[in-house]
């Protein structure tokens, strides 16, 4: 579903200052009332939002391994992978469209040495479930990417509503170029819904799905069930068997 694969140089969004002055007692009393008025009103930029899901701490992961389930009519997936973010380095194990196993290991800045199978089909589903893993985290790492915070809307899913943080990825590049990411995040930064919109022809166009069963996995979070809709039919996305291991340990460490 997503664009291309982590960008690797790590670029940030910010919001502008206003700094007001005043002269007289009553343009210091007008200017703190307009203040606290924009500070109840605090838009939410990527680097928040990545910061609310480990940015500060990600550099001290040295691997990371997860397993992404994926539910819906007729379709029942399940990805295995291990991840190196220094090196860039993925391990998959699964199958491929049709059906027969697959265990491979590769360096992303590789990729066009590979056979086909990983080109066409382990990698982009590295980047779409990897997305799925650490979408706030892209948000940020992604410097083409443009995020806006829309203000208060309504929750796609349930009842509620959150700020709705858009991020929109351009028409061209990537596996799918043109998708638009849409993230409603509660007061305490966490994603509690989320409404994709696929840039392209393929299907599914929407899916929209809840963000929950956040787990700290070392020093990131990840939220591990997604349950709502593609175009309309049942989607169940699940990321299970989470564990980090941290720079300079050899053991892994279980999400909980």
């Amino acid at each position: 579903m997503p664009k291309s694969g982590r960008s690797m140089a790590i670029g940030f969004l910010f919001l502008g200052v206003l700094v007001f002055s005043a002269t007289s007692c009553s343009q210091k009393q007008q200017s703190v009332q307009e203040n606290t008025a924009k500070e109840n009103t605090v838009k939410i930029n990527a680097e928040q939002l990545a910061k609310a899901y480990g940015l500060d701490s990600f550099e001290q992961i040295e691997a990371i391994r997860y397993k992404w389930n994926a539910q819906f009519p007729g379709v029942n997936l399940s990805h295995s992978w291990e991840w190196e973010p220094k090196t860039d380095q993925v391990s998959y194990e699964g199958v491929d469209k049709d059906g027969k196993p697959v265990k491979v290991t590769y360096l992303r800045s590789e990729l066009s040495s590979q056979p086909d199978t990983v080109k066409n089909e382990v990698d982009p589903s590295f980047v779409n479930d990897n997305y799925w893993l650490l979408f706030p985290l892209h948000a940020y790492w992604d410097k083409t990417a443009t995020v806006t915070d829309e203000g208060m809307k309504a929750l796609p899913l349930g009842n509620g509503s959150a700020e709705l943080v858009s991020v929109k990825y351009p028409s061209e590049g990537g596996y799918t170029p043109g998708d638009t990411w849409d993230l409603y995040v509660g007061k305490d930064n966490r994603v509690e819904s989320l409404a994709y919109h696929r840039g392209g022809p393929t299907k599914p166009s929407l899916v929209m799905a809840r963000w929950a069963g956040h787990k700290k996995a070392g020093p990131i979070l990840i939220s591990t069930d997604h349950l709502g809709t593609a175009d309309g039919k049942p989607l169940h996305i699940s990321i299970t068997d989470v564990a980090v291991k941290l720079t300079g340990s050899d053991t892994w460490t279980k999400a909980q």
